[in-house]
This record gives structure tokens, sequence and C-alpha cells, in this order.
């Protein structure tokens, strides 16, 4: 009774797909760092250099006609955005040039002309950031999802084999590229908090793809006859709806943040919802696939009490 109900599992055949899914990866990582090499992230402040000005009005204000009048300034290219409501509008003032006093001028004046267009201002923060403090910040950021990478290959190539801890590895820098890339295409803002976010994707598509390459292994001892293609497909299967729930249940959660979080966690929503879609999307295309690619080789154990027609290939 319990074979009859092993031999009617789902049975998908992920490995078969490879080379399209392969092309579709390609694609993506192409673009992806194209993107970035020409056009660029939008940095924020936080690795430029610069000053951030959250200002809460009495009523909601044209913010082009506001954009016209801060432009009189002569600050640079500043940036205004509402935040959150048409109440709240940030606005980001360029790095000025000379030194610590000349931005203390710039947001003075900005201060000053805010006083004579509106009655009622209510500064919610203003916070400055200098130039070499932004470039550090920058370093520090890569330096975080390098060394996130390193801890985990070596997690993974301890706790399985080498070819594992490269499979998952290349899965996940597939994941953090094309987290990039979206942040290009779009100009979103990349900041701290999208380090954050980049971070988190990279444990999310690490637990997921153990996940699978565990079930990899039970499987390559239990059905040591077995086709390789078929054991991978048989563990992608297996573990295919625990992947799809959890992916479900962590969207839910990011979409009630992204439409209620408000304006300062936005590209930190932006980037998790994507990453949580692509890193599902490798841990089941990329990583799995790229195992087969390399190959497994079969250690020499004792033979499994199960047979190698439990699964039905």
């Amino acid at each position: 009774m319990a074979e009859t109900k092993e031999k009617k599992q789902l049975y998908i055949d992920f490995i078969r797909l490879r080379w399209i899914t392969f092309l579709i990866s390609g694609l993506i990582m192409v673009s992806s760092i194209g993107l970035m090499a020409t056009k660029g992230l939008n940095f924020g402040i936080d690795f430029t250099g610069g000053t951030l000005i959250e200002i809460r009005l009495e009523k909601p204000t044209d913010i082009a006609t506001l954009r016209q009048g801060l432009g009189t300034l002569n600050l640079g290219a500043i940036s205004i955005q509402e935040f959150g409501t048409p109440e709240d509008i940030l606005i980001r003032l360029p790095q000025q040039p000379g030194s610590e006093d000349d931005q203390k001028k710039a947001i003075d004046s900005v201060k000053e002309y805010l006083g004579k267009t509106f009655e009622t201002i209510d500064y919610r923060r203003v916070e400055y950031v200098g130039p070499q403090v932004g470039k550090e910040l920058k370093w520090q950021g890569l330096y975080a999802i390098l060394l996130a990478i390193a801890a985990m290959l070596a997690y993974i190539a301890i706790r399985f084999e080498w070819k594992f801890g490269l499979a998952a590895i290349i899965a996940l820098v597939h994941d953090a590229i094309a987290t990039l890339g979206l942040f290009s295409l779009t100009s979103m803002e990349f900041s701290l908090s999208t380090v954050a976010a980049v971070l988190l994707i990279s444990g999310y598509s690490i637990n997921d793809t153990v996940i699978v390459f565990d079930r990899i292994r039970e499987n390559l001892r239990k059905f040591k006859k077995m086709p390789l293609d078929h054991v991978l497909n048989n563990a992608i299967s297996q573990t295919l709806s625990r992947t799809i729930i959890t992916s479900f249940t962590t969207l839910l959660a990011l979409l009630a943040l992204w439409m209620f979080g408000g304006e300062v966690i936005q590209s930190f929503t932006d980037a998790l919802l994507f990453g949580i879609l692509i890193g599902t999307y490798s841990s089941i295309f990329v990583a799995s696939p790229l195992l087969y690619m390399m190959g497994i080789q079969r250690r020499a154990e004792t033979a499994s009490k199960y047979s190698d027609t439990e699964v039905v290939s």
C-alpha cells in the first residue's frame, strides 16, 4: 500500500529543461551586467554623500513647483518626492563642493526658502553623509556581500562536497546579479537597506537550495542504480510543495510591507519581492541542473534497504 502511494507522487522532469533555463538565466546575467556597466546603479546618499531633508507640510503641495523653486538656489540636481503621504516630502541635496560649512549653508538656504513658501513646516529629519563616509560604506557593503557568499560556499562545501558548494554559489551569484540588474534597469535608489535586502535574498536562496540538496544526497544513498537525472528530478519534485508554500507565504508578508510600509523601506521590499521570486527559480532551475552538469560521484556505501523502484521515474 505504501509502495503504491509512492508511485503516485509528483514527478517533473526539470533536468530536461536545463538548456532552456540556462539560456534564460544567461540572458538575465548578460543583460544585468550590461546595464550595470553602461547605466550603473542609482546610488543613494548613503553611498554618494549629500543631505537628506524630510519635512511634513500642513497640506499637499505641487512637487513640480517646489522643485522649480529650489532649483533657483543653484545647489545642483535636487531630488524631491512624496514620502508616504502627499503631505510628507523628501528632499535630497547633492554633495556640495567645499567644506562641511558649505553643506550647512546649503541646508540653511533650503530651510530659508521653505520658510518663506510654507506657513507650517515640521522637519522630521535632516541627515548629512560626507563623500568619504559614502565611499567607505560602498566598499563595506561590497565586502559584506562577498564575505557572506564566501561563508556560504564554505558551509555548503563542508556539509556536502565542493560540487554542491560551487553549484549553490553560482545560483546565489545569479540571484544577486539579477537583483542588481533590476535596480539598474528601473533606476530605483540603491542604498544600505538594499544591501541588507541582497544579503537576506542570499540567505533565503541558500536555505532553499540546501533543502533540495539534502534530499538529493538522501536519494543518492537510497537509490544507487537510478540514473542521476532521475534522482535530481525526484528530489526537486519531492521538495517542490515545500518550496512553493514557503515562497508564497513569504511573498504575502512582503506584499503587506510593500503596500503599507511606506517610502522608507520601498527599495528594501522591492528587492526582497524580486529576490524571493528569482531565488525560488534558481534553486529549482539553476542549482540542481548545474549539479547534474558537473556530475556527482556516488560514494561506495552499504546497500540500502530501499529498492530503486520505489520512486517512479
